[in-house]
């Protein structure tokens, strides 16, 4: 909630984690001060994150999906989708009609996002969480597979497009890895942050 003229914000407290830390991790902060990796890492052995909040892995993944598609079907760019800007709200504090959900998956941090009714912009937002899950999280391909056929079914007839353009955005990401020797100040002002710039 916003309340420009009283100069009010309302924000929400999301009593659970964030996404990234249900998820197996390959990063270094995954570790302890002293090497270790600590009892509430999703790396645990003995026991599954997820369980705690009654869903699968594929579930989440699904979540995820759904709810990436709802935004861009409201024509919102995030600009910044990774795990750490995602919660899964605790089952404990989550309330619905629907008995088969036992929690939902939030979206945090609009700092960078924006309206935009464009295909392009909705495929770089995709491709920026799929770079992020591959940097993050190791072996994740079918993960954000899963995540791209929930989404698919969200988008209904957008999806073509968007799909076509996230193919092409590919190709192109690689040739600016080129250029980027080159002409290094002109690869800067297309990176995520330009609106920031005059």
């Amino acid at each position: 909630m916003v309340d420009a003229a009283e100069g009010l914000l309302g924000i929400e407290w999301i009593e659970g984690k964030m996404v990234k830390k249900l998820l197996p991790c390959g990063t270094e902060e995954e570790f302890d001060s002293e090497g270790e990796i600590p009892q509430d890492s999703p790396n645990n052995e003995d026991e599954n994150p997820l369980d705690e909040y009654g869903i699968s892995l594929d579930t989440l993944m699904s979540l995820i999906g759904i709810e990436i598609a709802k935004m861009h079907l409201a024509d919102i760019i995030h600009g910044d989708l990774t795990t750490s800007n995602m919660m899964l709200r605790h089952p404990t504090s989550f309330y619905s009609t629907d008995s088969n959900l036992s929690t939902e998956l939030v979206l945090i941090d609009f700092g960078l996002s924006y309206h935009s009714t464009l295909i392009e912009d909705k495929a770089v937002d995709l491709y920026v969480l799929e770079r992020a899950f591959a940097s993050t999280h190791p072996d994740s391909e079918p993960m954000f597979a899963s995540i791209l056929s929930a989404y698919e079914k969200q988008m209904g007839r957008e999806w073509p497009a968007l799909r076509r353009r996230l193919d092409d955005g590919k190709t192109l990401i690689v040739l600016s890895v080129r250029i980027t020797v080159l002409l290094p100040a002109s690869v800067r002002l297309r990176g995520r942050k330009r609106s920031m710039v005059g």
